[in-house]
């Protein structure tokens, strides 16, 4: 690494990055980026690629932190990143996708679409999503790429690329790392809570919660040892990285941020100014899905904010210069979202009427 690049990463490290981009998930940021630095600075075992297997649940950050790694290492070139969705090799034959086929069969000379990208960009960042729903012939090329850093094409071409990084993601084991977790970060709210007033517990985030090695050996391991039933493809694998569920910090984190990004929108596009309270991203959170992760916070947001934004937009009830303030309501069927407008030059709110069948809809119970 060049002197000037290597200053660079000294002012801008990985963990900046990604912690900008990736609400909580500490251990993951801090196990990943030790790595890498190891990597850099040339202290790792230059034989064999970097593999790693991270393990959680859906929508919780594995595969944008393998998008932002890849955006670090290769300074956002898009050729630097090399997504597969292993779905897509279940069966036997889908080999000759990943490598492509061998002389005399179709699509010989088309080659394969994990040898074509490596041969363009040896080094890149490789996702495997979901490695867990690949066809066990599929693993066994896995394992020549990640034991002997190279990969044989279709052709018999000899692919090198020691120095690429190859990331695998997978639900296994979600479920009950999801419960460890949680239970480790209910006995570290409670001590937290006995430290703080209740009133100020949310705000706070408990100490990281790390994964013990006893539950890594004892109920992980041999999930993944009855999945993949090699020892020596888990062998491979420099770091397992484990995503742990949001904490109620991180969820309020995660609302914010979203209505961050909507209010910048209503800013930029139409003059509009936004605003909400504590009360409104304790709502919003309340509408987190642990089966969609963070895109359920998404989709709260637009289902009970963005359309009202929209709709109320489309009457004439917002219009430029105007400021939009979002309120929470407590009613017996649950808490609605609501909006109050300040037309520009007026100095009080007035709430826009909340008997329009779009926000009656809009605040209704909804099930994913």
């Amino acid at each position: 690494m060049k002197e000037k690049e290597a200053e660079e990463r000294r002012r801008f490290p990985l963990e900046k990055r990604l912690k900008e981009h990736i609400v909580g998930q500490e251990g993951p940021i801090s196990v990943v980026a030790s790595t890498i630095r190891r990597k850099e600075n040339g202290w790792i075992d230059e034989e064999h690629p970097l593999v790693f297997l991270f393990l959680g649940s859906s929508g919780i950050g594995k595969t944008e932190l393998a998008k932002q790694l890849a955006a670090y290492i290769h300074k956002n070139k898009p050729d630097g990143f090399i997504r597969l969705d292993m779905s897509e090799y279940q069966e036997k034959h889908e080999v000759a996708k990943l490598i492509g086929a061998p002389p005399g069969y179709v699509g010989h000379d088309d080659g394969g679409q994990l040898t074509k990208l490596l041969k363009k960009k040896p080094n890149a960042v490789v996702l495997f999503d979901e490695v867990d729903k690949a066809h066990p012939d599929v693993l066994t090329v896995l394992l020549q790429l990640f034991d002997e850093g190279r990969l044989t094409d279709g052709k018999g071409k000899t692919i090198e690329c020691k120095n690429a990084i190859f990331i695998m993601t997978s639900n296994l084991a979600s479920e009950e790392i999801a419960e460890h977790a949680i239970q480790l970060r209910a006995e570290a709210e409670r001590l937290l809570n006995q430290r703080l007033d209740k009133s100020e517990s949310e705000d706070q985030t408990p100490e990281q919660i790390v994964i013990s090695r006893n539950f890594k050996d004892e109920v992980v391991r041999p999930i993944l040892k009855a999945h993949f039933r090699r020892d020596e493809f888990l062998g491979r694998i420099n770091e397992i990285v484990y995503f742990l569920p949001f904490s109620r910090a991180e969820l309020i984190k995660l609302v914010a941020r979203e209505l961050d990004a909507w209010a910048k929108r209503a800013r930029e596009r139409h003059m509009i100014e936004l605003r909400w309270d504590r009360e409104v991203l304790s709502a919003l959170a309340d509408g987190y899905d642990v089966h969609y992760g963070a895109r359920s916070i998404k989709y709260e947001v637009e289902r009970r904010v963005v359309n009202q934004l929209a709709a109320a937009h489309e009457r004439g009830q917002i219009t430029k210069k105007c400021c939009v303030k979002l309120k929470a309501k407590w009613q017996e069927s649950g808490v609605s979202i609501g909006l109050s407008v300040r037309p520009a030059g007026v100095k009080d709110f007035v709430d826009i009427d909340e008997t329009d069948n779009v926000i009656k809809n809009v605040n209704s119970k909804f099930e994913f």
